[in-house]
């Protein structure tokens, strides 16, 4: 009994859970003046789709989001391993002082430090430029964190090998550390990707061109001060989810098994 009991909190949760994206999908396939009524559409048409596609440049958007997204996951990714594998492998006055330090910056929120970061980029020049976007984006502790834990599950035979061979702490990485890090940096890479595609408060207040709009900057243009087109609100955030819906299936498994070597839960 217990058993079926579980099964069938297991499906109700499932149908919460998918629930909202079945009504996102009829309702982006309703026609505008039947988005807001809870009832079977009269008849589905792609007109919200095609506006989208055709009148929005969401294609520039999207652009703009994956060139930002992708380069700031490469270039962290390089970043975050190398400073994670010197505190978890480097003995050094101070370690564990910086590493605190780095942890503690995931209790500060981005509205904390939105202004001055605003007239750093400002006085730096990088407002309005894709370099704005990306480098304030690259550091995140969270990633340094999750790849140190990862390396100091690591045996350190493997290393000791590495150093009789005469490899430095450079080469250890590179041909030791890194290729045994797969599994860890394809899910922080999925998780790097989809954190960037989705972000919204700093490509506002960083870019006034248009042309320098990401995806969800761009989806809120839609919405004006009196009114909002909430059909093409919803075909815009249907086209927009793609990308990251791709990345995550891909990614899935990595990201799973990354959590569990890890032992985070």
């Amino acid at each position: 009994m217990s058993v079926r009991l579980r099964a069938l909190a297991g499906y109700v949760l499932a149908a919460i859970t998918v629930a909202p994206l079945v009504w996102l999908l009829v309702s982006v396939l309703k026609p505008a003046d039947e988005l807001f009524q809870v009832s079977v559409p009269s008849r589905l048409t792609l007109d919200n789709l095609l506006y989208v596609l055709t009148e929005v440049p969401i294609g520039r958007y999207m652009l703009n989001s994956a060139v930002v997204s992708v380069a700031v996951t490469v270039v962290a990714l390089v970043l975050h391993s190398m400073a994670a594998y010197a505190l978890a492998r480097l003995r050094f006055p101070g370690r564990q002082v910086i590493f605190s330090v780095i942890v503690s910056t995931l209790l500060v929120s981005l509205p904390v430090i939105l202004v001055p970061l605003f007239l750093v980029a400002r006085q730096l020049g990088l407002l309005d430029t894709y370099a704005g976007l990306i480098l304030p984006a690259i550091f995140h502790a969270f990633g340094i964190f999750l790849l140190r834990q990862y390396y100091l599950t690591i045996p350190r035979e493997l290393e000791e090998a590495a150093d009789l061979d005469g490899c430095g702490y450079f080469r250890r990485w590179w041909q030791v550390v890194v290729p045994l890090s797969r599994p860890i940096l394809a899910s922080l890479s999925v998780l790097f990707f989809l954190a960037n595609w989705n972000a919204f408060l700093w490509p506002l207040t960083a870019t006034r061109d248009p042309d320098l709009r990401m995806v969800q900057v761009g989806i809120a243009t839609l919405q004006g001060q009196y009114g909002s087109a909430w059909n093409y609100v919803l075909a815009a955030t249907v086209v927009a989810a793609v990308p990251t819906l791709i990345a995550f299936v891909l990614g899935q498994r990595r990201l799973v098994e990354a959590i569990k070597t890890s032992g985070l839960k």
